[in-house]
């Protein structure tokens, strides 16, 4: 079956850097979109990036745009989100999630089939 494992979590201080990695198997994802969503205490799970696998097309949230980088490495099946100039506003658990979903509809969670069980990202002001 699929899995998507995520790693990288941690508590960093305001304007530093972290990398998370997810890690995928269980099938090939030619002709999925992979996304990056993001949940903190109280709100509801937000968009923040998303990839589409075998292009590599990319988008996202306004709030990260110049900050996130989301990326692929194929060979490796792992998906990727290099965070840069953290904000105590970037808190929350991230999921990677996978789906067959069409472009337009990349940033709602409902558009994605499968999800990873989060990892938790502080930011310290």
């Amino acid at each position: 079956q699929v899995q998507l494992v995520e790693s990288g979590g941690g508590l960093v201080q305001t304007g530093g850097s972290l990398r998370l990695s997810c890690a995928a198997s269980g099938r090939t994802f030619t002709g999925y979109v992979m996304g990056w969503f993001r949940q903190a205490p109280g709100k509801e799970r937000e968009f923040v990036a998303a990839i589409i696998w075998s292009s590599g097309r990319t988008d996202y949230v306004d709030s990260v745009k110049g900050r996130f980088t989301i990326s692929r490495d194929s060979a490796k099946n792992t998906l990727y989100l290099q965070m840069n100039s953290l904000k105590p506003e970037d808190t929350a658990v991230y999921y990677c999630a996978a789906g067959r979903t069409g472009w337009g509809t990349k940033s709602l969670a409902r558009s994605y089939d499968y999800w990873g069980q989060g990892t938790q990202v502080t930011v310290s002001s």
